[in-house]
């Protein structure tokens, strides 16, 4: 990988370095030298004052919970990583869970952690087709299942999968299906004390697909390095603390639900809430007054879902202990970052990241002045800078604000991605002399604020003007009309490419003429014929990713007839 020239690195080293040193100084390390994810997340939790603090409550479909203090999931992941050595899965092997919510992934992902191997998620409504795919390029020696999940969706394509030696079944009143094991028995049998070997930093730990918004999912390995970043984000970006009540909704089948959802607030030695049953906005409010959570992290779609409770419903609820709620996956546009302040008496702030980066990168945090719709500013380990591409080899720096360009990063942060497995060629591509090029199409205001305008992927070519969708949905999204909406670029022989909106009205709004002349006359006036959609669709919903990415790719083959590419992180249910 390129690395910055010396004169770089000093300057880096009396900036961007040295918030990451002095994030890394407060965590421990291992007792025998090195960095463990795990270990920084449980065990050293687990040893002084805060052994007997909740960790983990996982709260089921029918709202019974189970708790885990620290000392208790010292203990479950101790003997899970022994359950691993007795099955001689060893360092560097990719152990793979396919399960819900449930205590037995958390304690696999970390257990495996500390073993030395490297854990990877799945979203247990992935079909029987991209559950092969990705255990198959993650060269998977071991899954953790359900039964029912199992006879679903696994043992149809066992034959099909020769590297994958262990499936451990994880219902503790079933029968255990031939040729798997019983989690619970073979950890029962275990040892509940385990040292964990030495780890170097950059040892392999955390595989995760991409969302594939513009194309085949990626598989991104990232290393124990990148514990220094998700302590020190969570704590700067999100404002989390050791004895906060802390709620992540994405499920760690994603990047988010792994780095947020299990390894950050742990480290930081949080309570981590998790619940079991998918998304009802009812059972949402209720889970935040009852539980009392100081710290949300969710989704955009999860929060439109939830402002069409109305906020006559939502006054029926308590949310005073809520301190601080971010939202990731999509940009926030701005009427839901006021909807929080209504609603839940605190605005919503934006964080932005990548799979790739591997912990949030820009936010808003809770010391910046609010901008509503915007990114927010770098986080302060973090170099940014806008960019046009001249070559393939070679950019030019944008200076000027408002201007929009290419979002790169300096590359050195600790949770940077290491590699694409079994593509060198596309991870060499993602980096010009020492900048990541992360693809995402923003512009930056003379205060310093990014605000995102599109993927790169994504951007439109009208008439000379480079176009980004994100900027025209934001406001279709500001009318009061509009509950959704999704831009893409129509093949055009004149002007290259028109811009056409496709929009899902909220309840109450029905599809005319007389509406779709309304909003090209808003969306006209705020950009400019140039920018503003010439064609406006009504639709009842959008494909989106189960993270909430709307897969515009998706949408413009679909409506001019194109290969629809793969499949498989797309939810149905939004």
């Amino acid at each position: 990988m390129p690395r910055a020239n010396p004169q770089q690195s000093k300057r880096l080293i009396s900036s961007a370095d040295l918030f990451w040193q002095q994030a890394k100084a407060a965590l421990s390390g291992l007792p025998n030298a090195g960095l463990n994810i795990a270990h920084e997340a449980v065990d050293r939790h687990a040893v002084g004052d805060s052994r007997h603090h909740l960790a983990i409550r996982c709260i089921d479909s029918t709202g019974i919970s189970q708790d885990f203090s620290y000392l208790d999931l010292s203990k479950l992941t101790n003997q899970f990583a022994h359950v691993l050595q007795q099955l001689q899965v060893v360092t560097g092997d990719c152990v793979f869970t396919l399960l819900g919510r449930v205590p037995e992934l958390y304690i696999t992902v970390l257990g495996t952690l500390k073993n030395g191997s490297i854990i990877c998620p799945l979203f247990s409504v992935y079909g029987p087709e991209p559950i092969r795919t990705r255990l198959i390029s993650g060269n998977a020696k071991l899954l953790v299942t359900s039964k029912r999940l199992y006879e679903d969706k696994i043992e149809p394509l066992r034959h099909s999968l020769p590297d994958l030696e262990h499936i451990l079944i994880v219902d503790q009143d079933q029968t255990t299906p031939p040729s798997c094991d019983d989690f619970w028995q073979l950890l029962n049998r275990a040892s509940d004390r385990f040292a964990i070997s030495p780890t170097k930093p950059e040892t392999p730990a955390l595989l995760h697909f991409t969302s594939g918004t513009t194309g085949k999912p990626k598989a991104v390995l990232h290393v124990h390095n990148a514990v220094i970043a998700h302590y020190a984000s969570a704590h700067y970006a999100l404002d989390l603390n050791s004895g906060d009540t802390f709620w992540c909704t994405a499920d760690p089948g994603w990047v988010t639900g792994t780095s947020y959802g299990i390894i950050a607030p742990l480290v930081i030695g949080a309570t981590l809430l998790v619940d079991e049953a998918e998304f009802d906005p009812v059972r949402w409010c209720q889970f935040l007054q009852d539980y009392r959570v100081n710290v949300w992290y969710t989704a955009p779609t999860a929060i439109r879902l939830m402002m069409r409770l109305g906020n006559d419903l939502l006054d029926h609820y308590d949310f005073s202990n809520l301190r601080f709620a971010a939202s990731v996956g999509e940009p926030l546009n701005s009427e839901l970052v006021l909807w929080g302040k209504d609603a839940l008496g605190i605005p919503l702030h934006d964080s932005w990241w990548q799979t790739e980066t591997g912990a949030i990168m820009i936010a808003n945090h809770a010391k910046m002045e609010l901008k509503p719709g915007s990114m927010g500013k770098p986080l302060p380990g973090v170099e940014s800078a806008i960019i046009q591409r001249s070559s393939e080899s070679e950019i030019e720096m944008i200076d000027a604000p408002d201007q929009a360009g290419e979002l790169v990063l300096r590359v050195g942060w600790p949770s940077m991605f290491v590699g694409y497995l079994d593509d060198k060629e596309l991870y060499r591509r993602c980096f010009i002399n020492d900048w990541y090029l992360t693809g995402d199409i923003v512009r930056r205001d003379i205060d310093g604020y990014f605000w995102f305008v599109g993927r790169v992927d994504d951007t439109i070519k009208s008439a000379g003007h480079l176009i980004g969708p994100y900027e025209v949905e934001r406001v279709l999204l500001a009318q009061t009309a509009v509950a959704d909406a999704g831009v893409i670029g129509i093949p055009d022989p004149v002007i290259n490419e028109t811009v056409r909106a496709y929009v899902v009205l909220k309840a109450g709004y029905s599809a005319s003429d007389e509406l779709k002349r309304h909003l090209r006359a808003q969306t006209r006036k705020a950009l400019g014929p140039a920018v503003a959609p010439r064609e406006i669709e009504f639709c009842n919903k959008l494909p989106r990713t189960r993270s909430g990415k709307i897969m515009r790719k998706l949408l413009r083959a679909r409506v001019l007839g194109l290969p629809e590419g793969d499949l498989s992180t797309l939810d149905s249910n939004l």
